[in-house]
């Protein structure tokens, strides 16, 4: 486990130093899940090498929110005064959200059919 848990940890050292190099507005989190999505696609990490720690983390996921929500609860004073802006910021993404992700999907399946049958014909 603790091997498993040196794999993440350096794969989130390395998204760090990404960011620190580059300057890049992006989560150094996200960064080092990136390059561990690549890593294990190009098999230069094994599954195995993360699997367990990476099933405790997702079994373990709903403690990780709990920061938030005792930040949430220290908050409700403005929460109570912007609810409006942010009920409706959030309904409003999240209907975009499922619109780009339909479009996409779509998208996708037409060029990957397209693809299919310029196959066939050849």
């Amino acid at each position: 486990m603790i091997l498993q848990c040196a794999v993440l940890f350096s794969f989130l050292a390395l998204g760090e130093l990404v960011v620190w190099l580059t300057g890049i507005p992006i989560p150094s989190s996200i960064i080092g899940m990136l390059l561990l999505t690549a890593a294990l696609k190009m098999k230069i990490v094994r599954v195995f090498w993360v699997d367990k720690v990476a099933d405790f983390l997702l079994k373990n996921l709903g403690f990780f929110f709990v920061p938030a929500g005792v930040g949430l609860m220290n908050c409700l004073g403005l929460l109570s005064d912007q609810w409006l802006p942010i009920v409706g910021s959030c309904v409003i993404s999240t209907f975009l959200v499922i619109a780009v992700t339909g479009w996409v999907h779509q998208y996708v399946r037409r060029a990957a059919s397209s693809h299919r049958h310029e196959l066939y014909r050849e």
